[in-house]
């Protein structure tokens, strides 16, 4: 089956297409922000996954998420951003959800964590596709 005109219209839209990257992004761009005025929550935050260097992950992940959120806006550089945030995601989904080490409620709420990041990761790598194809990139 066809697309109908009307979506791809809409689809096609200069809104359309930063709607969906600020949807995207707006976890990221937020939680980076809010490290970046509560450095302190950023380092404990951190210390909880990674505690032999709290204060370099805390500084690489807000370079991360502010980084990354903003080159899926820059032109030609949106596969980069895409990139960063789905492996930023792919790592700290690893640390914080792994449902395999749990059990009973835990291992659920756990299991469900980690496969919404999962969809998280494939938006991302979907929009560097399309901005792909989207660009003239070549196989």
């Amino acid at each position: 089956m066809n697309q109908p005109r009307l979506i791809i219209a809409i689809d096609s839209t200069p809104f359309m297409h930063v709607l969906a990257r600020l949807c995207l992004v707006a976890p990221f761009a937020v939680s980076g922000v809010i490290k970046v005025t509560d450095w302190r929550g950023a380092v404990v935050e951190a210390a909880a996954l990674v505690p032999s260097a709290p204060e370099l992950v805390a500084a690489a992940t807000i370079v991360v998420q502010l980084l990354g959120s903003a080159l899926i806006f820059l032109r030609g550089w949106s596969w980069l951003g895409a990139g960063m945030l789905a492996v930023f995601t792919a790592i700290a989904t690893l640390l914080a959800h792994a449902f395999w080490l749990d059990a009973g409620a835990e291992k659920a709420a756990q299991m469900d964590a980690f496969f919404e990041h999962a969809a998280i990761i494939g938006g991302f790598m979907l929009l560097a596709l399309v901005d792909g194809i989207r660009h003239g990139a070549e196989p």
